[in-house]
């Protein structure tokens, strides 16, 4: 599994222009079964996604298509995280 953080860069102004597609990216990723979570850094820094069912090659062409980051909006990390253990809600991730 994986923690996307997408921090704002110098051209966050540019983001409300950006807005539409960036949720558009964001619905495709839970419509294809790859986000379990997203929202935003507080206070105001930026967003984080939690990302599984995919590897590290595919999210990372995953996140390039986010308008944000096409634009320079925000930068991408991407942390993996191999879970070994869970609570029983979360058992899903382990895999």
């Amino acid at each position: 599994m994986f923690v996307v953080t997408l921090k704002f860069s110098a051209n966050k102004a540019k983001a409300p222009a950006l807005m539409e597609g960036h949720n558009a990216w964001i619905k495709r990723g839970f419509d294809e079964g790859i986000f379990l979570l997203s929202g935003s850094i507080q206070p105001s820094a930026g967003g984080a996604v939690l990302a599984h069912n995919t590897s590290r090659a595919d999210l990372e062409t995953r996140i390039q298509q986010d308008p944000f980051v096409a634009e320079d909006v925000v930068t991408a990390d991407i942390l993996e995280i191999a879970p070994s253990r869970t609570d029983d809600r979360l058992a899903f991730l382990k895999r």
